[in-house]
C-alpha cells in the first residue's frame, strides 16, 4: 500500500480479533515487534507498521517530517480498519501526533513516548553525530547519540567506558541495525525537537489514552513524558513498570501485554 505522498508502506499482520496497530520507535524494524505482536495475537488482529526508511517500505524522502509519518499511520489504519493503536518511544510520539492530526483510533496506548518537554530530549549531539557518520564512523556516531540523548543517565558515563559496555550490552546484529538506522534517527529526533514543549496540545485528544513508563520514569526524557502528559490529559491512565527499562515492550513483551489488552478491551462506561 502507499501513503499520501506515494511512499510505499509495508506492515506485518498476525492474529484475529479487533484491529490493533503497533508503531515501533527509532532504530526499530517491524520484525522487532514480532514477540509483542504474538502475545496479543490471541485477542487482536495485530498490524505492525514498517515505518518509512526501513525494510520493504520506501525511503524517508527529502521532505521527511513527522506529518508524513502520521499520514503513513493513517494509511495503514484505513487499509486495515484498526480500531486501536500502541506506540513505543518515537513511535509513541508519532502515535500521539497522528491522533492529534485526526486519525480516529478508538483508544491509544503509548510506552515512554519520545515527547520533549523543556528540552528533555536534547538535539545538541546531532552535529557531531552527523559528522562522525559522514566520516564513516558509525560506531562513534552511535556513542555520541547514546551519550547525548539521555544526559542524566548514559550521558554521565565516560566515552571510553561506553566503548567497552555497548558491545557487551548490545549484540552485534542489533548494533549493526542501530548503526544503519542512525541517519534516519537523526531526522526523527529533529522532528521531536521541533515539537519541544507542545505536549499540552495532547490535552485536546478525546479518546481514552493509556500512558506507560518503566523504571527510568524520573531520569530520561521519554520516561518523564508519560506522567507529564497524564497530568494534562483528563481521563488518561498511567501505568508504571519499575522493573522494565525503555525497551520493555521489545525485551519483555509479556510484562506489558495484560495492561495493553485490558485497556483496549475495556467496556466503556454507560
Amino acid at each position: 500500500m502507499h501513503s499520501a505522498d506515494g511512499t510505499a508502506i509495508g506492515y506485518r499482520s498476525v492474529g484475529s480479533g479487533p484491529g490493533l496497530l503497533l508503531v515501533p520507535g527509532a532504530f526499530t524494524l517491524a520484525a522487532d515487534f514480532d514477540a509483542l505482536a504474538e502475545t496479543l495475537a490471541d485477542r487482536f488482529t495485530v498490524h505492525v507498521i514498517e515505518r518509512r526508511g526501513r525494510g520493504a517500505s520506501g525511503p524517508q524522502g527529502d521532505a521527511y517530517s513527522a506529518k508524513a509519518e502520521c499520514a503513513d499511520i493513517e494509511a495503514v489504519r484505513a487499509a486495515t480498519g484498526a480500531r486501536f493503536v500502541f506506540g513505543h518511544s518515537f513511535g509513541g510520539f508519532l502515535t500521539l501526533e497522528a491522533a492529534l492530526a485526526g486519525s480516529p483510533f478508538e483508544r491509544i496506548a503509548v510506552y515512554e513516548p519520545g515527547v520533549s518537554i523543556d528540552g528533555s530530549i536534547p538535539i545538541d549531539w546531532a552535529d557531531r553525530c552527523r559528522s562522525e557518520l559522514d566520516a564513516g564512523k558509525p560506531a562513534e556516531a552511535f556513542l555520541t547519540f547514546v551519550q547525548g540523548v539521555n544526559p542524566e543517565t548514559s550521558g554521565k558515563a565516560p566515552r571510553w567506558l561506553l566503548r567497552l559496555i555497548l558491545p557487551l550490552a548490545i549484540k552485534k546484529p542489533e548494533r549493526l541495525q542501530k548503526h544503519a538506522l542512525l541517519p534516519a534517527a537523526l531526522l526523527e529526533h529533529a522532528e521531536i525537537a521541533a515539537r519541544d514543549n507542545t505536549f499540552r496540545e495532547y490535552g485536546q485528544l478525546t479518546q481514552p489514552v493509556l500512558l506507560m513508563a518503566g523504571k527510568e520514569v524520573h531520569s530520561t526524557g521519554a520516561g518523564r513524558a508519560a506522567p507529564s502528559i497524564h497530568q494534562i490529559l483528563p481521563g488518561s491512565q498511567l501505568k508504571l513498570y519499575p522493573k522494565l527499562d525503555h525497551f520493555g515492550p521489545e525485551t519483555a513483551p509479556a510484562a506489558v501485554t495484560t495492561a495493553i489488552a485490558d485497556f483496549f478491551l475495556e467496556t466503556p462506561a454507560a
